[in-house]
């Protein structure tokens, strides 16, 4: 069985500064057999996707040098990391000021996965259906959840994009986890917003079923994300964990 990976980002069809960042591995990274991140910087000029490259290189970085064997303390290490040295360099300089990045990350163990997520930035899961493994940390679905605002009504609120966690915020992060068991061919896709608030979720499971390569998958999402508006940069990771085909 072999794994197969598309990742890729693109700038979409309003923003000048690509922010988003992704990484993507099925080698082995340190102790975890492979990784997985999707990061979505915010700030003012540069500093959203310095904030967002900073993140992933540190959370890599610190992985590599991790001797726990546990995925989640592993995960979890190096989200807090990331969000130390992302805090720092915000204070160096009054261009970085301000500035954060969402996280997920997720590594592949056997027939699990586990993730780690801090912000809006999603994982999903593709098998007869889609489900969404991660929660938002924006106010929007925290209203949600608090039973303030129904689901439909938070798909354009105005404030969707107001996020209550981010690396770089402040000196601890609170990190979210989660594992769940991967069917056989199932697809596991990670994402930035500019994915999620411009396609829905019943057009990437669609489009997923679909048959094609992981590649044209993944290009078809960011095609049909600029074709419905591109607001904003887009990022995509596409796993398939257990495939008979040679990797791509």
């Amino acid at each position: 069985m072999t794994m197969r990976v598309y990742s890729g980002t693109d700038i979409g069809q309003r923003r000048r500064v690509n922010q988003d960042y992704v990484y993507a591995s099925v080698d082995s990274v340190g102790n975890l057999p492979n990784l997985f991140v999707v990061a979505d910087g915010m700030g003012g000029h540069n500093a959203g996707d310095y904030a967002s490259s900073c993140a992933v290189h540190v959370l890599v970085d610190t992985i590599k040098e991790d001797a726990n064997y546990s995925p989640v303390k592993i995960l979890r290490h190096g989200i807090e990391s990331a969000n130390l040295k992302v805090l720092e360099e915000a204070g160096k300089s009054p261009d970085k000021k301000g500035m954060g990045t969402t996280i997920v990350a997720a590594t592949i163990v056997g027939n699990y996965a586990y993730v780690a997520n801090v912000g809006d930035s999603r994982l999903y899961v593709v098998h007869q259906g889609i489900r969404q493994i991660t929660r938002d940390h924006s106010l929007v679905q925290e209203m949600v959840r608090l039973g303030e605002l129904r689901e439909e009504e938070a798909i354009n609120h105005p404030d969707k994009n107001i996020i209550t966690r981010a690396l770089g915020a402040a000196s601890s992060v609170e990190v979210d986890f989660f594992d769940f068991e991967i069917q056989p061919d199932a697809i596991v896709l990670m994402c930035s917003d500019g994915l999620s608030n411009m396609v829905t979720n019943e057009e990437i499971a669609k489009l997923l079923e679909q048959p094609g390569s992981l590649k044209e998958k993944g290009q078809a999402l960011i095609r049909l994300a600029n074709a419905n508006g591109g607001k904003d940069n887009i990022a995509v990771v596409l796993i398939e964990p257990f495939t008979k085909e040679v990797k791509e």
